[in-house]
């Protein structure tokens, strides 16, 4: 069988992943603390992902271990602006000793990428449950952030011809990049009109810049790893690999839409 006639052969093993993903999804947007855990333990696998994908001589169940629980600390008992401060403090000290140890600039450089994602991106989504619409505000980001990735992978899929970033991801394509864009606005519309009640102005905008974000978030992990030279961050999620290959997109549209939203719903 030809590589063309078999390209959707992992969509099976990709749907079925994906039940598992929701699942896991709902028990963690359960309740404000299931929703700290759930973030905790988010940061605590994806930082485990950057160790291990950057070679980091430690013990890095032991590392990802703390970093988990501090962050779960943190999250619980400090408010958004105490938490980052607190969290710039763990990060200091955890790249103090790293200078100590004496790593290579690679594995110090993998390990700052690591602290920024887990300990600065990804708790913006307990920020987002806890202060913007609660638990309609963080299934709105998920779901149109990680369909913006099916409908690129999709349209992709069907479409692609034109190579849009060939050295950093040979698979995405222009047409699978537009038209993942232009579905993801179409969704945040209707997304936005039953779990924002925001305008279709609003909805468009967050439409346009989280499908865009997402696909930028998605370049920066797959440069990452071409840099590292693997193919995926893990093998948590069969059909998908790590835990950062497939939530890679909410690096930077977790952070985006917690400062956004509130500008754009006063405009």
């Amino acid at each position: 069988m030809k590589p063309e006639e078999n390209k959707f052969a992992d969509v099976p093993l990709r749907v079925k992943t994906w039940v598992y993903i929701i699942l896991v999804f709902a028990l963690g947007i359960s309740h404000p603390l299931a929703m700290k855990i759930f973030v905790s333990w988010i940061s605590f696998q994806c930082f485990f992902e950057f160790l291990r994908m950057f070679k980091v001589k430690t013990n890095k169940i032991i590392l990802s271990i703390f970093v988990g629980i501090s962050q779960l600390f943190l999250l619980y008992f400090l408010n958004i602006e105490h938490y980052f401060l607190y969290s710039l403090a763990l990060s200091i000290t955890i790249l103090l000793s790293f200078l100590l140890l004496k790593s290579s600039g690679k594995q110090f450089s993998g390990i700052v990428i690591g602290l920024m994602v887990c300990l600065f991106a990804f708790p913006h989504l307990a920020f987002i449950r806890e202060n913007i619409s609660g638990i309609y505000s963080i299934i709105f980001i998920v779901v149109v952030t990680e369909l913006n990735d099916v409908f690129q992978y999709v349209m992709g899929k069907f479409f692609g011809k034109h190579k849009i970033v060939p050295k950093i991801s040979p698979n995405k394509t222009l047409e699978g990049f537009l038209g993942g864009v232009f579905l993801t606005i179409i969704l945040s519309n209707i997304l936005g009109f039953f779990l924002l009640n925001s305008t279709i102005l609003i909805n468009t905008v967050l439409g346009l810049i989280l499908g865009i974000s997402g696909f930028c978030g998605d370049i920066f992990m797959s440069c990452l790893k071409r840099k590292t030279d693997v193919k995926d961050t893990g093998n948590l999620l069969p059909g998908h690999g790590g835990l950062l290959d497939r939530i890679d997109s909410l690096i930077f549209n977790a952070p985006i839409f917690f400062w956004l939203l509130p500008f754009l719903l006063k405009m």
